[in-house]
């Protein structure tokens, strides 16, 4: 009787172990740093849900690092930087510099329009609208700007509006006289650099995502949905301009065509701290939390947030899976 008292001795003990470590592990809660390289147009969602996130679980420090999207792409390509997320303001930059050797899936969770931002500072203010905006910023003396589009996806969506424009209102050579106009030092590494200069009077006119014209106060002109790139079902209409931009490596090149504002999200490969990173996509694609932010702060998100194929969806973290739906 004694070696089997001792068996199940050993059993219960064996037993009681392994329900500590069960319950150890459903009550871990996310912990450490979290790294994460976004769109600068997501600057004012992102400490929103910055602090709402640290404030659920306080022992994970979220840090945000905002620039262009595919220079936040290029941190990890080419400069190799450590880091758990990126957000990109248009999601095909991560399918063109991140999957398949950085990343493996691509989350779409929002979208945009351009808008031409000013303030009453800007000349002719009082006199622009949606029908001859294209008509001022050619006069000369009227400064007017945009982001880089190497650098930043507002940057070369300016250019196909300018482009789209010209198809749009029928006036042939209506996107050389409007370039012609706008010095290359108007070209800024990133679209929020603009508003600055836009508040100081330094820049009369800056192209803009409408939600950062609304976070920031500026004044606006909605243009049409065929030119705005924000209505997705117009997406063959946008596919008509295309602007080339720095390819994957030094020296190479890589056309971009026009379609709506969708940004795009993604876990790292090598992501040092995935558990956390995991925790805030959940918190970031859950309809009450970061997408409710999102909403509020005048940028409509995808609920439920989108991936491209039921292949991508298989894998996704299972904790995200519940968050999305397949769609083209």
């Amino acid at each position: 009787m004694q070696p089997i008292r001792f068996y199940h001795f050993v059993i219960l003990i064996a037993t009681m172990i392994l329900a500590m470590v069960q319950i150890q592990t459903v009550s871990a809660e996310p912990q450490g740093r979290v790294v994460m390289f976004y769109a600068g147009s997501l600057s004012m969602p992102f400490n929103d849900m910055e602090k709402a996130f640290e404030a659920a679980y306080p022992k994970v420090d979220l840090i945000l690092e905002g620039s262009g999207s595919t220079q936040a792409a290029r941190k990890v390509t080419d400069l190799k930087k450590p880091c758990d997320i990126v957000a990109s303001a248009d999601y095909k930059v991560i399918d063109k510099l991140l999957i398949p050797d950085f990343a493996d899936w691509n989350i779409r969770f929002a979208s945009n329009q351009l808008v031409l931002c000013y303030t009453d500072k800007s000349k002719y203010a009082d006199q622009i609208n949606a029908d001859n905006w294209y008509d001022i910023i050619q006069i000369k003396g009227v400064s007017w700007g945009h982001s880089d589009p190497d650098l930043d996806p507002c940057g070369y969506r300016a250019l196909m509006v300018i482009q789209l424009a010209e198809k749009f209102y029928q006036k042939q050579g209506l996107n050389d006289a409007i370039l012609a106009n706008r010095p290359q030092s108007n070209v800024r590494p990133k679209a929020e650099e603009l508003i600055s200069m836009l508040q100081t009077g330094n820049m009369d006119y800056a192209w803009e995502y409408l939600s950062v014209s609304v976070q920031h106060g500026l004044k606006h002109i909605i243009l049409p949905d065929k030119i705005n790139l924000g209505d997705y079902t117009q997406d063959d209409y946008y596919s008509q301009a295309a602007v080339k931009v720095a390819g994957k490596k030094p020296g190479t090149f890589m056309e971009i065509k026009g379609d709506s504002c969708t940004y795009g999200v993604t876990l790292i490969k090598n992501a040092p701290n995935p558990e956390a990173a995991i925790a805030f996509l959940k918190f970031m694609m859950s309809p009450d939390g970061g997408l409710k932010i999102l909403k509020d702060q005048g940028q409509p998100p995808f609920i439920p947030c989108i991936v491209s194929s039921s292949q991508m969806k298989e894998k996704l973290p299972a904790e995200l899976k519940p968050l999305v739906e397949v769609k083209n």
